[in-house]
């Protein structure tokens, strides 16, 4: 079965490639490169040796977009990673999200619904919820007012799918997950952000190995245990595997709507100083870092009450947040040489 992946050489993207390669699947992957490297196909052909098909172009070319589904009118299911995803740089340049994040599916499922089966798997974000009112955040806490434009995209796409979803063959899953961290256990891919990292564990490892000169912690004012924000650190792979999971189940037609939401995460909440502390622990290193004002769009805590994926998908997340620093900080070197 041909599977595409937008945004495929990404850091989830990639990942969830190896995964679906790991299960048998034909993959397709788009990208148009912007926040990842080509070399990406190296390592994920030294994990399973194999390369999926690479097309570079930009899903918000609407040419481009209908050109690739004439050429590959036989797939299976597209898992829709593509989209800009840094909460502050969104809040900066608002335009570039609305148009990267919502013409781009707009494109793709203007082309799925051409198709005579559809299956859809969309990368959504907890940011969805705002800043909750209950912890932890079940499936069916009310989605909240924006905090970002970023936030605001994620929201948007998830009424696109659902309207577009009640009047056509497309079947979708909205995963929306938590905080991904971590790189695969192999170090041969990992999380490649271009410029200054937008988030913290990359921030954290560059400035261990002395990229950076220090770290700055957003904030320590919260109304948390140590002052500082509470996120929910899911390792790449475990998240993956869901993907991989999510597909298979509108492929098997065992969905029972045409639109279903997962929350991906361990169910746990770290603080931005547990975080630093535990990733101080399983390096060795000791990191230099400062505590600046509140970056506007944060809020002050999100973690998952993942008991829907754990009863429904049969998925659950098995990295601890050791684990998923210590692979960050494997990657990181290996990168750095």
């Amino acid at each position: 079965m041909k599977i595409v992946v937008t945004g495929g050489l990404g850091f989830i993207g990639s990942h969830t490639v190896v995964e679906l390669q790991n299960e048998g699947f034909e993959v397709v992957a788009i990208d148009n490169l912007s926040n990842s490297s080509e070399k990406v196909l190296d390592g994920i052909f030294n994990i399973t040796g194999k390369k999926p098909i690479f097309e570079k172009f930009d899903l918000r070319e609407k040419s481009a977009v209908e050109d690739f589904f004439a050429r590959h009118n036989d797939v299976a299911g597209v898992i829709h990673f593509a989209a800009s995803k840094a909460v502050g740089e969104s809040v900066e340049n608002p335009l570039l999200y609305y148009e990267n994040n919502i013409n781009a599916l707009v494109y793709v499922l203007q082309e799925l619904t051409k198709l005579p089966q559809a299956n859809f798997i969309f990368s959504s974000s907890c940011t969805v919820y705002g800043q909750a009112e209950t912890m932890p955040i079940t499936e069916n806490a009310s989605v909240q007012p924006a905090m970002s434009p970023y936030g605001n995209t994620k929201q948007i796409g998830e009424e696109i799918i659902t309207d577009v979803a009640k009047v056509t063959n497309v079947n979708s899953i909205l995963l929306r997950y938590f905080n991904p961290i971590g790189s695969h256990p192999t170090a041969e891919i990992g999380e490649l952000p271009l410029g200054v990292p937008q988030n913290l564990v990359p921030f954290i490892t560059q400035t261990a190995f002395g990229l950076r000169e220090k770290l700055s912690v957003y904030g320590d004012d919260y109304p948390t245990s140590d002052g500082t924000a509470i996120r929910d650190y899911i390792h790449v792979v475990d998240l993956a595997k869901a993907h991989v999971i999510a597909l298979k189940r509108l492929l098997d037609k065992k969905n029972l709507d045409k639109v279903e939401t997962f929350n991906l995460g361990t169910g746990t909440g770290s603080s931005v100083l547990e975080v630093i502390n535990a990733f101080e622990k399983v390096s060795r290193k000791k990191l230099n870092y400062q505590i600046v004002g509140r970056r506007e769009g944060d809020i002050t805590e999100a973690y998952a009450n993942t008991d829907k994926a754990n009863t429904i998908l049969g998925w659950k997340a098995q990295s601890t947040l050791e684990e998923s620093l210590a692979s960050a900080w494997k990657w990181e070197q290996k990168i750095r040489g």
